[in-house]
């Protein structure tokens, strides 16, 4: 199949997902509050953490730059970290899996393009006006210079690798609904171990250096945190290299795993509704 002719078939999933978000504004928007809300409580208690220890660094970062990462993390993770594991529940409880199955499409692309579809929504509405918040507390509260075209050229290139890392991490975390069907207790659980695995609650740098390496070498820190210390311009050089290296090989590895992983589902396929 060439480019123009695969996205002529799966650019629609992407294009009726936004529509779906838009018809259903309300929804999107009460999560979008509640998620902001949460960053600005991150934000107080860092600040108060900071102003409890006569400032100075923690963890690597200043206090001017711990605000902004957790502005920066709330954009990064609005847009990349897009869930589409309740898709594939979905279709598996309902039974229209078996529908999916016998089109001539690759249902784990038609999935994945719905995710592209949600981000890019959650991009042009909040992310992108906090992006610019961001920018703009940055220039005229802390009197930093704004971001320079590079880390922002390399951010945006390590957030579309995040949001496939995360994307392929979930479709494989929803396949599990082939061996348990109902997978609301696991979603729970996976949003819970994310928000701390990837940077969202605690910066990485925070842990001691062992721990570090160890989090480092698993998929969880390049959907979040690595995107985000690119941002603030920790990553330099062959660091940066290394880094983004990384999120590439994630991205091959995690769709290797989806595919192994759809072959054996797929073989036991029980169909509870349709």
């Amino acid at each position: 199949m060439n480019m123009k002719k695969f996205f002529r078939t799966y650019f629609p999933f992407a294009s009726n997902q936004i529509k779906a978000c838009m018809a259903y504004k309300g929804s999107v928007y009460l999560f979008i509050l509640c998620s902001l809300f949460s960053s600005l409580i991150n934000y107080y208690l860092w600040k108060a953490v900071y102003g409890s220890a006569g400032g100075g660094v923690i963890g690597g970062l200043t206090v001017s730059e711990m605000v902004i990462y957790v502005f920066m993390t709330y954009v990064t993770r609005t847009v990349a970290n897009v869930s589409i594991n309740e898709e594939v529940s979905y279709d598996v409880v309902k039974g229209t899996v078996a529908n999916n199955l016998i089109k001539p499409i690759d249902y784990r692309m038609s999935i994945i393009f719905r995710g592209f579809g949600y981000s890019l929504y959650n991009f042009i509405m909040p992310a992108v006006f906090v992006w610019i918040g961001v920018e703009i507390y940055r220039a005229k509260v802390l009197c930093l210079p704004f971001t320079g075209w590079v880390n922002l050229l390399f951010y945006v290139l390590s957030m579309i690798l995040s949001l496939l890392i995360y994307l392929l991490f979930d479709f494989c975390f929803g396949l599990i609904a082939f061996f348990t069907t109902y997978i609301f207790g696991l979603q729970m659980i996976e949003s819970a171990v994310l928000s701390f695995l990837t940077g969202q609650l605690i910066p990485l740098t925070f842990f001691p250096e062992t721990v570090q390496k160890v989090f480092n070498f698993m998929p969880f820190s390049s959907m979040t945190y690595a995107p985000v210390m690119i941002y603030l311009g920790k990553f330099q050089g062959s660091e940066l290299a290394f880094v983004l290296l990384r999120q590439v090989i994630w991205v091959i590895l995690l769709y290797v795993t989806g595919s192994l992983i759809w072959k054996r589902v797929t073989k036991r396929l029980i169909v509870l509704g349709g």
